[in-house]
């Protein structure tokens, strides 16, 4: 993979991982347009981190705020931790018990396509869900159901934010603070996305081409900082659920020409 490569890639990343349109989906349909070689699941990792620390900086009060909390014995705080944790038990499980039936459908753009058209499905119904709900903080059945959302998302193509935030508005949470919820939410997720692949960082730094992974993480997480500014300022304006028809373009687009040229698919 070339360093041109990595940056585009990396951008592709950091504006897809928090607005609704499924990161590792795009860089499934990002790699094999550009003709890249690199392991999706490998450089998805590392992209990862960037988007880490874009997310980790722009909640930086509000992480502060939960560890204090939860140093002073705070119950809102313990109780959000203990939210997050239950939301997070379904993609650690999935993550480990199924990583062999996750992995091969990096290598299916066609199949990932379709399932951008499903994350379409799910930003659109946001649309009418939002209106409805009112909850400050999910409660702990939701939190499970949310979490089990979270684990679908590990497909590529099935946006963690999109599917996340639109359980949680079905669910009866409102959209800001669903919108927080999904955000903490993603720490967990990609730090234990980055431990997996720990072994592959490994392999990659010994054969000296560590540097693409660390261009694709820098410009992902600059990318992935005004993101999260764009996300926001769609929820308080009630017209995130707009982001359902690129995800409908994008895959159907791609199916369309997957049909017409076989190396696509």
């Amino acid at each position: 993979m070339s360093l041109l490569d990595a940056f585009v890639l990396g951008a592709v990343q950091g504006l897809t991982e928090f607005l609704p349109l499924s990161s590792s989906g795009h860089l499934v349909l990002g790699q094999r347009l550009l003709g890249a070689g690199m392991p999706g699941a490998a450089f998805e990792a590392a992209a990862h981190a960037g988007t880490l620390l874009a997310v980790s900086l722009a909640f930086r009060a509000r992480i502060a705020e939960i560890v204090r909390g939860v140093i002073t014995g705070d119950q809102e705080s313990v109780q959000m931790v203990l939210l997050l944790a239950i939301a997070t038990l379904p993609v650690a499980a999935t993550g480990l018990l199924l990583r062999h039936v996750v992995e091969p459908i990096f290598e299916q753009p066609q199949t990932v396509a379709v399932l951008l058209l499903v994350t379409g499905g799910a930003v659109w119904s946001v649309r009418r869900t939002a209106a409805r709900s009112d909850q400050t903080t999910p409660g702990w059945r939701q939190a499970l159901i949310i979490g089990c959302v979270q684990a679908a998302a590990l497909l590529p193509g099935i946006s963690r934010s999109g599917s996340t935030l639109a359980a949680g508005t079905a669910l009866g949470v409102e959209p800001r603070r669903m919108a927080e919820f999904t955000f903490l939410l993603s720490i967990p997720a990609v730090m234990g996305a980055l431990v997996l692949h720990i072994p592959e960082f490994v392999a990659v730094g010994d054969g000296g081409g560590l540097l693409p992974f660390v261009a694709g993480g820098s410009t992902a997480a600059a990318t992935g900082a005004g993101a999260i500014v764009v996300f926001m300022k769609m929820i308080r304006g009630r017209v995130f659920h707009r982001w359902a028809w690129y995800c409908w373009a994008v895959g159907g687009a791609y199916l369309l020409a997957s049909a017409i040229w076989p190396h696509l698919r």
